[in-house]
C-alpha cells in the first residue's frame, strides 16, 4: 500500500499475523544465514489476529522457522481501540517459559505514548 493509505485507511479487514512471521522467516532463510548473523526480530501489533487457525499457524512458524534460529524475537502490543488484543496472551499461554531469561522471546505491552521508551528498554534488557 502507499504511505498515505497505510496511515489514513481505517480498519477494513482482518490481520493475519502469520503473514509477517512467514515473511520474516523467508527473508532470514534466503538472505541471512543464522550461522553468519545474530538475528533479532521486533514486531509490534495491536494483537488482533484474524482467527484461531492463524494463531496456531503463527506458533508453527515461530516454533520451526524463527525461534530455533533467532537470538531474540521481541513482540510489543499496543492498546487497540477496536479489538481484543489477544495475541500477547496467546503467546504467554503457548510458551509457559516466556518469562525465563534464557528463552528467546520477550513481550511488552504499550498502553500509551508514555510507555514506548520503557517498553524499548525492557525488550533490550533480556540481553541476548
Amino acid at each position: 500500500v502507499t504511505r498515505d493509505d497505510f496511515y489514513h485507511t481505517m480498519e477494513s479487514g482482518g490481520t493475519m499475523i502469520s503473514s509477517v512471521l512467514k515473511l520474516c522467516a523467508k527473508i532470514i532463510e534466503e538472505e541471512y544465514p543464522p550461522d553468519d548473523w545474530n538475528i533479532y526480530a521486533f514486531y509490534s501489533s495491536d494483537g488482533d489476529n484474524w482467527s484461531a487457525d492463524d494463531t496456531r499457524l503463527c506458533f508453527n512458524v515461530l516454533d520451526n522457522r524463527i525461534l530455533p534460529f533467532f537470538n531474540l524475537f521481541a513482540y510489543t502490543q499496543v492498546k487497540s481501540p477496536y479489538g481484543s488484543g489477544q495475541f500477547i496472551d496467546d503467546l504467554h499461554k503457548h510458551y509457559d517459559k516466556i518469562d525465563d531469561p534464557d528463552f528467546n522471546i520477550v513481550t511488552s505491552k504499550i498502553e500509551g505514548m508514555d510507555d514506548i521508551l520503557g517498553s524499548i528498554e525492557y525488550l533490550f534488557k533480556k540481553g541476548k
